[in-house]
């Protein structure tokens, strides 16, 4: 946690179920680790159930209303960066989060429809 807080990161936000780590890793755990710290922490557990455009926009919420970078994990990254990519979807150009995504190591050239689609709802 101390390495986040010397990177910058304000905000943790857990995407990751209890179900899915050792009780070592579970969000009570991860939470008093990271307000030990100084971080603040989300829990947003999230499942293929459970990606819904209400925890799309919670999630978006907490990215727009941390005081600084936001690091969201869940067991690969995947799910993290999904759900910050529909978030994101109306307020910053499709081909910048394409290739923010892709710069974070995940390619979500999939979902270029899905997110024009979101984009064009307004």
């Amino acid at each position: 946690m101390e390495d986040l807080v010397a990177a910058g990161v304000t905000t943790i936000i857990n995407n990751r179920p209890d179900e899915e780590v050792p009780p070592s890793l579970q969000a009570d755990i991860m939470e008093a680790a990271a307000k030990s710290a100084g971080l603040a922490f989300v829990r947003l557990p999230l499942t293929h159930q459970t990606l819904t455009p209400q925890n799309i926009r919670l999630h978006a919420d907490h990215v727009a209303g941390s005081t600084g970078p936001v690091l969201a994990y869940c067991a690969s990254g995947t799910r993290s960066t999904i759900v910050w990519a529909l978030g994101q979807a109306g307020a910053m150009p499709v081909d910048d989060i394409l290739a923010a995504a892709r710069t974070g190591g995940y390619n979500l050239d999939n979902l270029r429809a899905t997110l024009d689609a979101i984009a064009n709802a307004d």
